[in-house]
């Protein structure tokens, strides 16, 4: 199959190096030095290239607020039977888009970047797949995460938007909260180092990804459930009330299990 990859950062070259030895892969991205060390790849400059390449899919891998900008530059270069692919992390506005424009598309979300990941062993992260996608995508997207050895999951779009509130809203939103609280030590312990990696983590991603997915349409509902438990937290300790407190922690062992 001939793939057509849109951006060259993290997760674009990973892609092409995770697809290059099965598949005849093309990349393009408007920063050119982000090409030079791409392996057994079509390396595209000028975006008219694409249409001589002739891709069966797309695989959009830009940054999440120009994945529609990065669709609508390629569009005239593509035949119609092209399928396009997203692998956005939050969903919102681009089921409308693929609904206005009416082509071909699939859209999946592998629930790990590859900065952090252990990209040589997969086996504990996941992959979803939206359910309304093309039939022949979502085998693509099936058989290439299969040979990852990832689990996968299959939504709805507002299924997908869904999960991710609990998934990432919920935990960015602890993290946010924990790094505007938190004060350097000279002695750290064990659970203040292992949250400090999850900050420091978070704060390496784009300042537009962790807008949109605090933005998302269900993490208000999640967040705001927070701030309620907090407040019940903060009256326990207030009143030293252990009975409670213990019927707290009796009752999130549970909850995680």
């Amino acid at each position: 199959m001939k793939i057509l990859i849109l951006g060259a950062g993290n997760m674009g070259s990973w892609l092409a190096e995770a697809l290059c030895l099965e598949h005849e892969v093309g990349v393009y991205d408007s920063d050119k030095k982000k090409l030079r060390f791409l392996f057994n790849t079509h390396r595209f400059i000028n975006i008219q290239e694409i249409k001589n390449f002739n891709p069966d899919i797309v695989i959009n891998a830009v940054s999440l607020q120009y994945t529609i900008d990065a669709y609508e530059l390629v569009l005239p270069y593509l035949n119609e039977n092209c399928i396009l692919s997203d692998i956005a992390s939050v969903k919102n506005g681009i089921k409308d888009y693929y609904k206005k424009i009416g082509r071909r598309f699939v859209s999946t979300h592998p629930m790990f970047g590859p900065t952090f990941a252990n990209i040589k062993n997969l086996t504990e992260e996941n992959a979803i797949i939206i359910k309304e996608s093309d039939e022949v995508g979502k085998k693509f997207f099936y058989d290439f995460y299969n040979s990852l050895k990832l689990n996968i999951y299959e939504y709805t779009f507002e299924e997908h938007d869904q999960k991710i509130a609990i998934s990432l809203s919920l935990p960015f939103a602890t993290s946010l909260v924990f790094g505007i609280c938190v004060k350097k030590q000279k002695a750290p312990g064990t659970t203040y180092k292992k949250h400090m990696n999850i900050i420091k983590g978070l704060m390496t991603e784009n300042n537009y990804l962790i807008s949109e997915v605090l933005f998302s349409p269900y993490s208000l509902e999640k967040i705001t459930l927070m701030k309620e438990k907090l407040q019940e937290l903060e009256e326990i300790i207030k009143n030293k009330d252990t009975k409670s407190l213990h019927k707290l922690i009796d009752f999130i062992r549970k909850n995680i299990e």
